[in-house]
């Protein structure tokens, strides 16, 4: 039996929450996975999961364990690290969660610069807007736009993005062009931006001279994903409010128009977002000081400048 190996296979198991998931994080089949958490058991000579045909769970005896391997895995990657460090060359996969617009208008066109720089790091991306176990899904890092609601994780600010709200030219011929943000209360159609967990549709938010106003009315589309939501804009289905990178494209076309630009809310922070628990690699932490160099200046492309 490889210990370290299995070691590795049983901690996985224990953070994706079962063996499915974690064989596809490992990049190994099923029982091959089973087969090290079985040795590794037969080894201690006590039961470290609980296993039925529905779920995982995880033993008293297999907690103690869980803590004790996972401070030996991570003092591990500490020492490999201090001889990559010494090299001046981080190595290794690093998994980065991030939004779809923010994947494709503001961190892709910046990656061959990182990736040029640090040629030993492999990069995989998960886009998605949907919110990730950054545990169970083995992700190192995202990058995430709004408020943070979990104690559990460390955040980073890596800049702040400007809110616009637009449509498409034949929307506004057909609909009118508002000059107050209460005119969206009379007859205008919205495309509401929906949180894919939730539901919960995001309201329109709008400022002027310190006064914060939102408008909370029915939507006749809601979009979960954000480059579909900025697509149903440009289609003319209504008005959006949406980051100001991912209309900027659409806006200088003529393809969009920027209505209401006087009542812009303050704009939205982004922070690049890892766990508390999770130890920080050299990978990681060279990923995260690149992000603060260029990120923040593409993230607050303003189409009107």
């Amino acid at each position: 039996m490889d210990q370290l190996l299995a070691m590795r296979a049983f901690a996985r198991v224990v953070e994706a929450g079962g063996f499915t998931r974690a064989a596809d994080s490992l990049d190994m089949p099923i029982a091959t996975v089973s087969k090290q958490v079985q040795e590794l058991e037969a080894h201690l000579g006590v039961r470290l999961l609980q296993r039925t045909t529905r779920r995982v769970t995880v033993t008293s005896e297999g907690q103690d364990y869980y803590a004790k391997c996972t401070r030996l895995l991570r003092d591990l990657e500490d020492i490999d690290a201090s001889f990559s460090l010494a090299r001046g060359r981080p190595r290794g996969q690093l998994r980065v969660d991030v939004g779809g617009s923010t994947a494709r208008d503001v961190l892709i066109p910046l990656l061959p610069e990182f990736l040029a720089r640090y040629p030993d790091i492999r990069l995989e991306l998960g886009v998605s807007d949907r919110a990730v176990d950054l545990i169970s899904d083995n992700v190192d890092c995202v990058i995430r736009g709004g408020p943070l609601d979990s104690s559990s994780l460390v955040a980073r600010r890596v800049g702040e993005a400007p809110l616009i709200t637009c449509a498409a030219p034949g929307y506004l011929r057909q609909y009118g062009t508002p000059a107050y943000p209460d005119e969206l209360k009379n007859g205008h159609r919205l495309v509401a931006y929906v949180f894919s967990q939730s539901g919960r549709a995001v309201p329109f938010r709008f400022e002027r001279d310190g006064v914060k106003t939102e408008i909370k009315i029915e939507h006749r589309v809601g979009v979960n994903e954000s480059n579909a939501h900025l697509a149903a804009a440009v289609a003319g289905l209504g008005l959006v409010q949406t980051f100001g990178y991912a209309a900027d494209a659409a806006l200088r076309e003529g393809a969009l128009v920027e209505v209401l630009r006087p009542w812009r809310p303050a704009p939205y922070p982004f922070h690049v977002v890892y766990p508390q628990s999770r130890h920080v690699t050299h990978r990681l932490r060279v990923f995260m000081d690149w992000l603060q160099e260029g990120f923040a200046a593409r993230l607050a492309t303003d189409p009107a400048v």
